[in-house]
């Protein structure tokens, strides 16, 4: 019974490891989700590049990266953050992206 221990708890740590990070990553997955959503919304009410920045920040963790850009009628958001794996970090990018139209009547106010 030992030796069968001995043999299996390696592959069960690995898999509870492995099981553990798919769901940190989907976590950090949906946050990102969230802030970009949060973020296009805020900025086609027409806030400022920094605050949508500090909007979606905010959501998203400390460690993400806000991008906010407008392309014509419409403004894109993403946010990319990885997770804190140790020496591992930065293996498992994480983003998301959203595209929403700005509101009518605002269109004279974006930068």
């Amino acid at each position: 019974m030992t030796a069968e221990l001995a043999v299996l708890l390696p592959a069960v740590v690995l898999v509870l490891v492995i099981v553990l990070t798919a769901a940190a990553a989907g976590a950090a997955h949906v946050r990102c989700a969230d802030a970009a959503r949060a973020g296009a919304r805020a900025a086609a009410l027409g806030e400022s590049p920094a605050e949508v920045e500090a909007i979606a920040e905010r959501l998203a963790g400390g460690r993400a990266q806000v991008q906010v850009s407008h392309q014509g009628q419409w403004v894109r958001v993403e946010v990319r953050a990885t997770l804190p794996l140790g020496p591992l970090a930065g293996l498992i990018p994480i983003s998301a992206q959203l595209s929403t139209p700005v509101e009518p009547g605002l269109t004279g106010a974006l930068p």
